[in-house]
């Protein structure tokens, strides 16, 4: 049995605007939209199909991408550029620090409605 994550939806304020901060801090692009969705693809696949929430409240989630250490480089040197604080851990509590967890390195920032982004070099637990 093969079974693989295809897409999730991101509940945002304004999904133009949360689609584009995630595609230009990854380097990627938005893609055309779909329906009320507005797709951000990643290498493998996996689409963050942004949405409007419509005046609901959103509830944050987490979402984490594994990156090459260049790609980390680049994503970290934006992140930085941009004056977004980043954090070390996934409670926030290590402002404007990276973490070396497992070998890699990692860090955290929120999104326009604090969905909690990473990017890491290695997985967790590898």
């Amino acid at each position: 049995m093969s079974v693989q994550l295809n897409h999730t939806i991101v509940a945002a304020t304004d999904k133009e605007r949360s689609a584009r901060f995630l595609a230009d801090l990854l380097g990627l692009e938005v893609r055309p939209q779909y329906g009320p969705f507005l797709p951000v693809i990643m290498e493998n696949g996996v689409a963050l199909d942004y949405a409007d929430a419509g005046g609901r409240p959103i509830t944050p989630q987490h979402y984490a991408f594994l990156v090459s250490e260049d790609d980390f480089d680049a994503i970290f040197a934006r992140i930085k550029d941009a004056g977004i604080t980043y954090y070390g851990d996934p409670f926030h509590r290590e402002v404007n620090e990276i973490n070396h967890n497992d070998g890699g390195r990692g860090v955290y920032w929120e999104d326009p409605d604090r969905h909690s982004m990473e990017i890491i070099t290695r997985p967790y637990g590898g």
